[in-house]
């Protein structure tokens, strides 16, 4: 690459590149990727991706933990990705929502419990223990098989 700059309307980068072979010169332009990756919610509207709701949850959730932000930061940029391999630039947050949950309860129980109450929007307390439940009888599942 010989030169390298933004255009006048700030919505491209030209770049002025020369072939190693030939040393002919050529301009090639980049536009930024403006289409945003969504997020289809439960009533089937669609909202813009936004990283730092989902950090804001998974800290909230993990408040007064021993789970450190590195592995919170991680997690974030695990669901992105995810969001991003997408074909059709959107995921529900159903896919969403799971995803953060199965990582979660690998990462701390309890921080598992706390988002799952608001994820899952328990309407009583069965619908509470039926899930501690679930998580008790996987874990020991795991200590007779290990």
């Amino acid at each position: 690459m010989v030169d390298s700059r933004e255009s006048k309307e700030a919505d491209s980068i030209r770049r002025r590149r020369e072939c190693e072979r030939c040393n002919k010169r050529f301009t090639t332009y980049e536009r930024i990727d403006e289409i945003p990756y969504m997020v289809v919610k439960k009533d089937g509207r669609r909202e813009k991706f936004e990283r730092q709701k989902v950090l804001s949850g998974l800290l909230h959730a993990c408040e007064k933990r021993p789970v450190s932000a590195g592995k919170l930061e991680s997690l974030v940029d695990e669901t992105e990705s995810f969001l991003t391999e997408s074909p059709e630039r959107e995921r529900t947050t159903t896919e969403i929502g799971e995803l953060l949950m199965s990582r979660l309860k690998t990462l701390d129980t309890v921080a598992y419990i706390r988002f799952a109450s608001v994820y899952r929007d328990f309407k009583d307390v069965r619908e509470f223990k039926e899930e501690l439940e679930q998580l008790l009888t996987a874990k020991e599942a795991r200590k007779a098989g290990g």
